[in-house]
Parts: C-alpha cells; sequence; structure tokens
C-alpha cells in the first residue's frame, strides 16, 4: 500500500472509530436512564399509591454514576391514592436529587412541588370505597362559588367550601337540609370526615399551598422542601426495584 493510500484511510478509520464510541455512548445513556427511571419508579410508587411515569432531567445520567445526583425528576400518576382518596391525578417535580443509598435512606429530595386534580367522579368513587356511596347519590362542583355539592338521597343536599388554611385543606359547611330542615350530623360528619382525611397526606411531606374548585373537581398545588426517600424493605416477598443496583 502506497503512503499516500495510508494516509487517506486515517481518517477514515479515526471516523469510524468516533462513531463506534458515540454509538457505545449514547446506547449507554439510553441504557441507564432507563434503569434510573425503573429505580425511582419503584421507589415513588409507594409514596402515590399506584405505578407512575417517571421523566429525567437534561442532565446526562451517565453523570448520575459518579455523583449519584439527578437535577430534576417529573413524575405522572392517572390514578394515585392518598389516604382513601381514588382517582386522583397527579404531576409532580422532584428537584436535586442525591440517589446515595444506606440502610436507612434510599436517598434524598432537595425540594418538590405538585399539581393535583381530584375530579367529582373520583370523590364519588372514595365516598364510595368507604360505604357512603348508597346515600350520596351523586357530587358536582361549583366553580363560581367555589363549593361541592353532594346529593344525599332524592331530596337532600350537602354543600361543602374546601380552602387551604395553614398548610392544611379544611372542608367548610355551607348548607346541609333536607326540604330546608337539617340532615343529620352523622351523616354529615362522614361525609366530611372522608374528604378532610382524602387530603391531609401527601407524598414526600409536601404540603397544600392553594386549592381551586373547578366545574370539573378540585385542583390542589403542593410545594414540599427536603425529603429523605424511604430505604426499600427487602423481604421474601419484595424485591429492590430495578435498575437500583447501578445507583447503589
Amino acid at each position: 500500500m502506497s503512503s499516500t493510500a495510508k494516509r487517506s484511510s486515517v481518517p477514515l478509520i479515526a471516523v469510524s472509530v468516533v462513531v463506534v464510541l458515540l454509538v457505545a455512548v449514547i446506547g449507554g445513556e439510553l441504557f441507564v436512564r432507563q434503569q434510573i427511571k425503573s429505580c425511582l419508579a419503584g421507589q415513588l410508587e409507594s409514596e402515590l399509591g399506584s405505578q407512575v411515569e417517571v421523566g429525567l432531567g437534561l442532565k446526562p445520567v451517565l453523570l448520575s454514576l459518579v455523583d449519584k445526583k439527578v437535577s430534576s425528576v417529573t413524575v405522572d400518576s392517572d390514578d394515585a391514592r392518598f389516604g382513601p382518596a381514588e382517582g386522583m391525578v397527579v404531576h409532580a417535580e422532584a428537584r436535586d436529587l442525591n440517589l446515595t443509598q444506606s440502610a436507612d435512606s434510599g436517598g434524598t429530595i432537595g425540594s418538590s412541588s405538585a399539581d393535583i386534580a381530584w375530579s367529582t367522579d373520583g370523590i364519588t368513587r372514595t365516598l364510595q370505597s368507604q360505604g357512603i356511596g348508597a346515600i350520596v347519590s351523586g357530587v358536582t362542583s361549583d366553580a363560581s362559588a367555589g363549593t361541592l355539592q353532594f346529593a344525599v338521597g332524592a331530596l337532600a343536599n350537602l354543600t361543602v367550601k374546601p380552602q387551604v388554611a395553614d398548610g392544611r385543606v379544611d372542608f367548610q359547611t355551607v348548607d346541609a337540609s333536607i326540604l330546608g330542615l337539617g340532615i343529620p350530623t352523622d351523616l354529615v360528619d362522614s361525609v366530611v370526615g372522608v374528604l378532610t382525611d382524602s387530603l391531609q397526606a401527601y407524598p414526600l411531606d409536601m404540603t397544600p399551598t392553594s386549592l381551586t374548585v373547578t366545574d370539573s373537581g378540585i385542583e390542589l398545588t403542593l410545594e414540599g422542601g427536603q425529603y429523605t426517600i424511604p430505604a426499600t424493605q427487602q423481604n421474601q416477598n419484595q424485591q429492590t426495584p430495578e435498575g437500583c443496583s447501578l445507583v447503589a
């Protein structure tokens, strides 16, 4: 082979090496990204009580294998459960994650926020699951008044106004009557109790900052500070979430 031919083949070899390296890096990035998403999903599903979709920030996750840090994670669930609540749609974001694990911790989260939508259908399902559905025949919302109305049987109505006060959601009874007569206190307390219990415990130690009654239900905004992810409790029937071994 002439010296000219040798020189012309050098750039081709260099380009081939670069292409191979790029393919390896991209393939590794996609694999590790999926593994970390699986790990985080397994750890966060217990917080939301349902399966979740996890999205990672723009930081290359191959770097996370070195420093154990993830800039941000988005978490979405179409059927989250808080306490007795059912049918909550949640979009949450956790920021500044440190995935260093220990016997007592699955890592830490620097801060978090979430937007929650709880439809009147979800509220109805919740009441039914708590044994009140046979009494409450329907739930509607009035965005202009900021209230929820519960049809109790064919003639009675219960109207409550949810609001955020001192980092918690309270329900104020606006009206409770049957043809102008008062609804039994025990029934009112049962409905308000289920609603209150459903909106008192939140994932990642977040607390409510605002609440809006819409034409379809309730929209709630949460904010949270630093949080320690609980360590995975392993037993004979539970395995470490997929992918967690990469960042352990």
